[in-house]
């Protein structure tokens, strides 16, 4: 069974400068600094389109993980969805909506994934996962945010 959740971002910058910075694989660097992510294959640098894919290496809980995400739907500039191609997920999926929101916008990212190994995997989604995803994501959004909002300045 899948574990999925929603994380709603007010941003005080327009729709389209948003949804360009978060395809940008140089931004998800920067925001993901404390885990070390960084890009190895792929697209490693700039703005990623549909059909493009991205390899990150990362150290989460003290073990190196690899996950290729690829673009595999783009609605400029609403929607885009990447979903992980290979990597220690059994299925992970996020979508990415940007929804004008008075002067800004609203980011919603809805993410969904599936841990491998059965039972144990189930149980360790819902005790760890879920939480620990959310947390990188609102990180994430937190970088994005104060960078669409300063570039406005």
């Amino acid at each position: 069974m899948a574990v999925s959740f929603e994380c709603r971002t007010m941003v005080g910058a327009p729709v389209t400068a948003l949804f360009d910075l978060a395809l940008d694989v140089d931004a998800h660097t920067q925001s993901m600094q404390r885990s070390g992510e960084r890009a190895v294959a792929g697209v490693t640098s700039g703005a990623m389109t549909l059909g493009d894919q991205v390899t990150w290496r990362a150290k989460h809980f003290g073990i190196p993980f690899t996950m290729t995400s690829k673009i595999v739907e783009l609605d400029r500039p609403t929607r885009f969805v990447d979903r992980q191609m290979r990597g220690p997920f059994r299925r992970f999926r996020h979508e990415h909506r940007f929804e004008p929101a008075g002067t800004g916008c609203v980011m919603i990212d809805r993410v969904e994934f599936e841990a491998p190994l059965g039972p144990i995997g189930r149980a360790v989604e819902r005790l760890v996962l879920r939480s620990y995803i959310q947390k990188l994501i609102a990180q994430r959004n937190r970088y994005l945010a104060d960078t669409a909002e300063s570039a406005r300045e």
